[in-house]
């Protein structure tokens, strides 16, 4: 079920209104029973896979908290194995089977037609949305309980909960336990104002979404769907299009999440903090996606510098491989997040000697500020093309054609209207975001006067009316 559908407009006031009518004794389950039912509305079948990744890490979890050492250790392996085999099995096994046909063909073993044949019946196996968030936010889960950094779980209901709870199940934020499963066993009566402010968020996100993102889709889409018959500037324009689309489309989710999480009382963390005001590589990766890439640091990062004494750069790189290939299965996702990680360790290795030729060429620090942000920017929209382009030769064409500037036309599209439109709403969120941040959208409408609050009601009616792009798109990060 997507958050910008019809059926999401029907489900939410249901649950909200359940939540509350239910005897607390029931929530639990009446919060399950929806999770299970908004999921189970994509694709039936697939809830198999997240009641798998369920239970085996609520046994491994009482296990490892139950038995010595060794035996913790296995039970650790079994869950993240798990979770890392149903996610190879059908999110990475046709890559795998591809890349080693194309070694096969290259190196003259084998035979192409029949690795085809079983490449393309593979190719076939159906994504489960929502994968690579909930088996990571389960997989946190073991980890912590192996660490002592939290308590198993005993009630396997509201553990269930805990790894379904559908305002972030299928596209984060990726929650951990000790944050979330305390919220969803607290008592919580009625509040306006988590209503109030619960719904300010989530119209915000369905603004994001709908007027903004999906409108810069429709460039987005156009020039990358033939880029060898565009070249020059739309193809520039294209690209840092798709940098706000997909920025707008991913935090228009989560404020949606967050919202919807807010009018039951329950808090969701922030996935952005203004990243893109950024100055620098670092302050970027901080601010982008933090749920994820605090994972990242947490469980992959740190145990390699801390455990296994790896090099700081050797352990960034690996993450940032890892990233790519968690976005998606494919060489482009990692050229990607591997050209960010070199920018990165660029960065973090000339820190010293920057910061001593800016003082010796005694540079004002809003001047050094501005520069790293136009460098950050400026270098992350270009690198993104690897990130929208369906493979590395198409991004490669894209760029090529890019860098043929033969005249000043910049709109591919002809509506000259819709093209400073787009201009227009991308200056107007960047605003509210740099005074409100992500996470305080609702500050829009409190402590005004009644009259103002209904007129910025009316006035969003009003846009959302004339200017919502009626494609109703899946969310970008549905995808991974």
């Amino acid at each position: 079920m997507l958050f910008n559908s019809f059926e999401f407009l029907l489900f939410l006031p249901v649950m909200v209104a359940g939540y509350y009518l239910i005897p607390f004794a029931y929530r639990w389950l009446w919060l399950l029973l929806g999770s299970y039912f908004f999921y189970m509305a994509h694709e039936p079948w697939l809830v198999i896979l997240l009641l798998i990744s369920t239970v085996v890490d609520y046994f491994c979890a009482l296990q490892i908290a139950r038995t010595g050492s060794w035996r913790k250790k296995m039970y650790l392996v079994i869950s993240i194995l798990v979770n890392a085999g149903m996610l190879i099995a059908f999110k990475y096994l046709s890559f795998i089977t591809e890349n080693i046909r194309e070694i096969l063909h290259f190196s003259g073993a084998g035979s192409p037609a029949e690795a085809e044949t079983v490449s393309y019946s593979i190719g076939q196996i159906l994504l489960p949305v929502g994968i690579s968030f909930y088996t990571f936010q389960t997989m946190s889960y073991t980890i912590d309980v192996y660490r002592g950094a939290t308590n198993p779980e005993k009630h396997l209901g509201k553990f269930a909960l805990y790894v379904a709870f559908f305002p972030q199940l299928v596209a984060g934020p990726i929650e951990r336990a000790s944050r979330l499963l305390p919220q969803l066993k607290k008592r919580i009566g009625l509040n306006l104002e988590n209503l109030r402010q619960g719904l300010v968020m989530m119209a915000w996100g369905f603004f994001l979404k709908v007027v903004i993102a999906d409108r810069l889709g429709i460039y987005v889409d156009e020039a990358y769907s033939d880029p060898e018959n565009h070249h020059g500037l739309p193809l520039l324009v294209a690209a840092f299009f798709f940098g706000f689309q997909i920025y707008y489309d991913f935090a228009g989710y989560t404020s949606i999440a967050i919202g919807a999480a807010k009018t039951m009382g329950i808090d969701l963390m922030q996935n952005f903090n203004r990243p893109f005001f950024s100055t620098s590589s670092a302050q970027f990766w901080r601010r982008w996606h933090i749920s994820f890439m605090r994972w990242m640091m947490d469980y992959l990062y740190r145990p390699l510098v801390k455990n296994l004494g790896w090099p700081r750069i050797a352990a960034v790189l690996l993450v940032f491989f890892f990233n790519g290939l968690w976005h998606g299965a494919s060489w482009s996702f990692v050229m990607w997040s591997m050209l960010n990680a070199l920018f990165l360790v660029v960065e973090l290795g000339t820190a010293r000697w920057r910061t001593r030729l800016f003082r010796s060429l005694g540079l004002p620090r809003k001047a050094i500020s501005a520069a790293g942000y136009v460098a950050v920017m400026g270098y992350m929209m270009l690198t993104l093309v690897f990130f929208r382009a369906p493979s590395l030769e198409e991004a490669f064409i894209y760029f090529g054609q890019m860098l043929r500037v033969t005249n000043w036309h910049v709109n591919i599209l002809g509506n000259y209207f819709e093209f400073f439109l787009s201009f227009t709403l991308i200056l107007f969120a960047q605003t509210v975001h740099f005074f409100k941040g992500n996470s305080r959208i609702y500050e829009l409408i409190e402590n005004k006067p009644v009259y103002r609050r209904w007129g910025i009601y009316l006035g969003y009616i009003l846009v959302i009316t004339l200017f919502a792009i009626n494609r109703q798109n899946s969310f970008i990060y549905f995808q991974f």
